[in-house]
């Protein structure tokens, strides 16, 4: 007699599956027990056992899924297996802006301000602070008395340790975020220079590595005597924290200066500033999907732009570039043989610059060398507009006005070249990149997927039901895509479905 019934599912390993499984191999062992009451002994026993099972195969699932690069979810178990292929995630960058101080009237004496004053906004509680890079002095009799200067989103600390005269030293450092780069290090022997590894290091070279957690919290290794010389006595550490998109403040916005000022006979002076241009340059940490996209293409093309594939990775790689497709005659008839035609979009959308494409072209040709014999010609991409209206019915209470500006933010997210980490928007691509089932391209703009974009907007109650209540281009149908367009937003009409005016 089996032990198990002959129809077995092995992804059946919840509680309750695991339950029935033992239950129906009790019965096929012995048949006459048939007391199966909650609170009979056996069933005690019965169910300790689909408990544990259940707790064995979650953590065996969760295992088996954190060890893969391309279905791992926690950031700590991406970082490992990306730094297994030589790749490390970025992290936040700080915003930087130009700022001036000024003061009332001209000073009598120079007024000195430190790096590290702290400029921020008005706002009273959590106001985005930014710090002085460098020393500034206003000197005496300067008019106007205005003085320009650059400061960035971030906070400098420093710590003290000592080394203990230990080979392979690891540091924790307290504070978090931690800016990429920013370490400087110094120790009895001298000052230290960072590097990507450690396995290039000589046993005399002052060099220290630096790995970032899943907390963006940063640990400083030092070399073990062979590979890197290790540090003695004192080890000094600055560096900084903060970043973050948060930083792109607008114009105007930087209008406090922390602390209080004086010349340098010791007269208190009266210190404004203000930013005329807006903070540029802050972004996240990279996230979790870009790296899984990006640390496998790391890989693709180290030395040279072979594949189609090859050419689109090593543009993307030129700073300025969003998107980018590599057609040859194989994909498109049009284009000779033995030629390719790159089409290249940068950042922000729009059309390249000569400068930029003069940039990628150099990139696939001489950085990343391609065929010789391979002829590629970098050209602006070609984009097709899409044109959305549609007749929605709004919830009680539901404000007009709040209602059309989210379901607008919502389309515009869908139809976003990048996400705002960098990575490229998965929900829309080049005609050739957007496949079917089989693997075929597709090529088109889904009418489903802006149908339910703009229902599940909240405040919408429902769209119309008649069959032009929704239209792209004029047509209650999917937008067709060729091989080289790549789909923008252009205009978006909506109609109240109750009263038929304009939202």
């Amino acid at each position: 007699m089996p032990l198990l019934p002959p129809s077995v599912d092995y992804t059946d390993k919840d509680f309750d599956a695991l339950r029935e499984r033992l239950i129906a191999l009790l019965q096929s062992v012995f048949p006459e027990w048939s007391d199966f009451a909650v609170a009979g002994f056996g069933n005690i026993l019965l169910e300790m056992y689909a408990f544990v099972g259940d707790v064995i195969t979650y953590y065996l699932d969760a295992q088996a899924r954190e060890s893969r690069l391309a279905t791992a979810t926690q950031r700590k178990n991406v970082i490992a297996l990306a730094r297994m292929l030589g790749f490390r995630l970025q992290g936040a960058r700080a915003a930087k802006a130009t700022v001036q101080f000024s003061l009332q009237a001209p000073p009598s004496a120079n007024v000195a301000l430190q790096a590290g004053t702290v400029v921020r906004t008005q706002e009273v509680t959590e106001p985005v602070r930014f710090q002085l890079l460098a020393p500034l002095v206003i000197a005496a009799g300067t008019s106007p008395p205005v003085a320009s200067a650059v400061v960035e989103h971030s906070e400098t600390h420093s710590q003290l340790f000592d080394s203990r005269g230990l080979a392979g030293l690891d540091l924790l450092l307290d504070r978090t975020p931690y800016l990429d780069g920013s370490a400087s290090i110094s120790a009895s022997n001298g000052a230290y220079t960072e590097v990507d590894s450690l396995l290039g290091s000589g046993p005399n070279d002052r060099h220290f590595l630096v790995l970032v957690d899943q907390n963006d919290r940063a640990m400083i290794r030092f070399g073990n005597g062979v590979n890197g010389a290790p540090p003695s006595g004192t080890i000094s550490v600055t560096y900084k924290t903060g970043g973050g998109a948060a930083g792109n403040v607008d114009a105007g916005r930087l209008v406090v200066v922390e602390g209080s000022f004086a010349d340098a006979h010791g007269r208190p002076v009266r210190l404004m500033v203000t930013n005329p241009a807006p903070a540029q340059g802050g972004s996240d940490r990279q996230s979790i999907a870009s790296a899984k996209l990006l640390a496998p293409e790391s890989l693709r093309a180290l030395t040279r732009t072979v594949s189609r594939e090859d050419f689109e990775i090593n543009a993307r790689r030129v700073p300025g570039v969003s998107r980018a497709l590599m057609l040859t005659s194989n994909e498109d008839t049009t284009i000779q043989e033995n030629c390719g035609v790159l089409f290249v979009i940068p950042k922000g959308g729009g059309l390249p610059t000569p400068a930029l494409k003069n940039l990628v072209l150099k990139q696939v040709t001489e950085v990343y060398p391609c065929t010789l014999t391979f002829q590629v010609s970098v050209q602006d991409p070609v984009y097709r507009t899409v044109d959305v209206e549609a007749r929605v019915f709004l919830r009680q209470g539901a404000s007009p006005g709040d209602a059309r500006d989210r379901i607008r933010k919502r389309l515009a997210e869908m139809f976003r070249i990048e996400l705002s980490d960098g990575t490229p928007n998965p929900d829309i691509d080049f005609g050739f990149n957007v496949r079917d089932a089989e693997g075929n391209p597709a090529g088109e703009i889904a009418w489903s997927d802006v149908f339910n974009i703009i229902r599940d907007t909240d405040g919408v109650r429902k769209l119309g039901d008649g069959p032009f209540d929704l239209k792209l281009n004029g047509l209650p149908s999917d937008v067709k895509l060729g091989l080289k367009e790549f789909p923008v937003l252009r205009m978006i009409t909506l109609f109240d479905g109750d009263t038929g005016v304009i939202l």
